[in-house]
């Protein structure tokens, strides 16, 4: 059943910036990188499990990955190149393979993914290959250390890869004090600083944490840092980073308010100046991106529920230009021009 009852869904793909690059099934959260002149995508793949929409996202269900490519962003489908990994080959996890991201160091291909393990907790794994679009290997047990979801890896140059992530809610950050579980542990108060993701410099074998992960502060215009109750611009989950004319940009979700926004800093671990809004809300209820930079252009990978007239858990990548100000602000794109959403 459509979510979006009010929305006229044949008026929304007229007015679509963008069309869905995956048609024959369901995908969401995209992470695009450029290996050797080409675009890889590894977004997760949504499925329709049957278990009824709460705010833990029990209903993302995602049981495999599929890795997809496309020889520029004018393509109008990109290529499947089949299933790379699937649940079932991972020791460790029990359910819910979500947002992922690659790296590349050498000739090899580095795989990460969020999971819930049997412990009902989310961690982090990494899988292998000497292919980008796999078969990938996965490791025995998660990263260390590792807590949350959505990872995203940063190639910071001269072999060194920093990993950020991070989502409340389902993705439990709240649930940590100190990279300690505890179930009684819960959002923080709205006059106290909003969470922030975490980053960690990647080991040499890019299979594990070199340091103790640290917490993300994103400050305001003031200098301060954003309060838990700014739900317009704290951050929530999907971090992605990448760098513009020698500064960092670190993109987000504001998850419940529907915002792409990002944040600026002079190096990996902040903290971050507030920048302002890449995309304004599509249908469906998360903003999980990418940018990438392709043949001299910039574009960002998103996704939204159009092909499925709305439903939130059944969501279609998409890509569009992106372009910033002279002075290196983003600027803000709508999904749907003259439509509200």
């Amino acid at each position: 059943m459509a979510e979006y009852p009010h929305i006229d869904f044949n008026e929304l793909e007229d007015k679509a910036i963008s069309q869905p690059l995956i048609t024959h099934m369901f995908s969401a959260d995209p992470s695009a990188h450029v290996f050797d002149g080409k675009i890889y995508i590894y977004p997760s793949h949504d499925i329709d499990a049957g278990i009824p929409f709460n705010d833990n996202g029990d209903h993302f269900a995602m049981r495999d990955y599929h890795v997809y490519s496309m020889d520029s962003p004018d393509q109008p489908q990109a290529v499947d190149h089949g299933k790379a990994l699937n649940i079932d080959d991972i020791p460790w996890a029990e359910r819910q393979l979500w947002a992922p991201d690659i790296a590349k160091k050498g000739d090899r291909y580095y795989f990460y993914f969020p999971a819930r393990a049997y412990d009902g907790r989310f961690k982090i794994g990494v899988a292998t290959s000497d292919s980008p679009v796999g078969p990938f290997f996965a490791e025995p047990g998660p990263i260390k250390g590792s807590y949350s979801i959505d990872p995203a890896v940063l190639d910071d140059g001269n072999g060194t890869f920093f990993m950020f992530w991070g989502g409340l809610w389902g993705g439990q950050l709240q649930k940590y004090r100190h990279h300690q579980f505890h179930e009684s542990h819960d959002l923080r108060p709205d006059d106290e600083p909003a969470f922030g993701p975490l980053v960690a410099r990647l080991s040499q074998d890019m299979k594990q944490f070199a340091e103790t992960p640290k917490e993300i502060i994103i400050l305001d215009e003031a200098g301060h840092p954003l309060l838990a109750g700014d739900n317009e611009r704290r951050y929530f989950e999907g971090p992605w980073m990448h760098k513009y004319q020698g500064r960092y940009y670190l993109s987000y979700s504001t998850g419940d308010t529907h915002y792409l926004c990002y944040a600026t800093g002079d190096n990996p671990y902040g903290p971050y100046s507030y920048g302002g809004r890449i995309l304004e809300p599509v249908v469906g209820w998360t903003t999980h991106h990418s940018i990438i930079e392709f043949a001299g252009k910039w574009y960002l990978f998103y996704h939204d529920s159009s092909l499925s007239k709305g439903v939130t858990h059944l969501r279609s990548i998409k890509v569009t230009e992106l372009k910033y100000h002279r002075d290196g602000t983003i600027q803000t794109i709508d999904p749907y021009p003259g439509l509200k959403v």
